[in-house]
This record gives structure tokens, C-alpha cells and sequence, in this order.
């Protein structure tokens, strides 16, 4: 709250920009996120950070927080907590989403970390799920 409004909307709309118009996505959520490091509550911790950058482009950027992590981590996928975690996560999004069996192949990545903050589903007696 001690930020001033003008301060906000200019790192917002600089980390919007990044989102919204750097080629890959992950360079475009390094570029995103590093905008917002100026603003206090953003200089750690990538969880705020990547809801912010997904309201500016849902259709390129995706949630990253706990939930995220430990399911890309019961895929075998690990993200080290190193500087840098918010663009590795958007790249491996996009590597699963690139690899993905029909129809999730037509996913966003906003729809990919809907999936995996979904836990599972129990199979049906008959060996699917629901």
C-alpha cells in the first residue's frame, strides 16, 4: 500500500508487455517476472508472481505454486527452488503441452495448471477415470 498507484500500473503494464510480446514463453516469463521484482512481495517466491502474469495472458502463461510443483514432481518432473524457477516452469508447460496426447494438446497453459492442481480421479470399476 505505500507503493504509489503510478509505480504499479507501470511495472504491471511493463510486465504484461513482457508476457504479451516476447517470442518463447519462457523468455517471456523470465521478462515478466523480472519486471515485477521491482514491486514489494515480489522479489521472492514464485506463486503471486505467476498469477499475475496469467490475468495478462492466460493463453501463454500458467499458475505456478505448490500444488504445481508437487504434481509435476510426481510426474518425475523436478523444478529446483533456484532463481529463474517461474520461466522453467513455463517451459516445461509448454514441453508437456507440445507433447501431449489428443485433445490435450489443444490445451493453454492456463489449462494445463488447471489440470494439475486437479488432484486425480479414482478409476471407475472399469479401469478408467472419470
Amino acid at each position: 500500500m505505500a507503493t504509489p498507484d503510478t509505480d504499479v500500473r507501470r511495472v504491471t503494464a511493463a510486465a504484461a508487455a513482457a508476457v504479451r510480446d516476447t517470442p518463447s514463453p519462457g523468455q517471456a516469463a523470465r521478462a515478466g517476472r523480472a519486471a515485477l521484482a521491482e514491486l514489494p512481495g515480489f522479489t521472492t517466491g514464485d506463486a503471486l508472481a505467476s498469477a499475475v502474469l496469467t490475468a495478462a495472458a492466460p493463453d501463454r502463461m500458467a499458475v505456478y505454486d505448490r500444488r504445481a510443483h508437487t504434481a509435476l514432481r510426481a510426474l518425475g518432473i523436478a523444478l529446483t527452488d533456484r532463481p529463474g524457477r517461474c520461466s522453467r516452469y513455463i517451459t516445461t508447460i509448454d514441453h508437456l503441452l507440445a507433447h501431449a496426447p489428443a485433445p490435450a494438446r489443444t490445451w493453454t497453459p492456463r489449462d494445463m495448471d488447471s489440470a494439475l492442481h486437479s488432484p486425480p480421479q479414482p478409476a471407475e470399476p472399469n479401469g478408467t477415470h472419470t
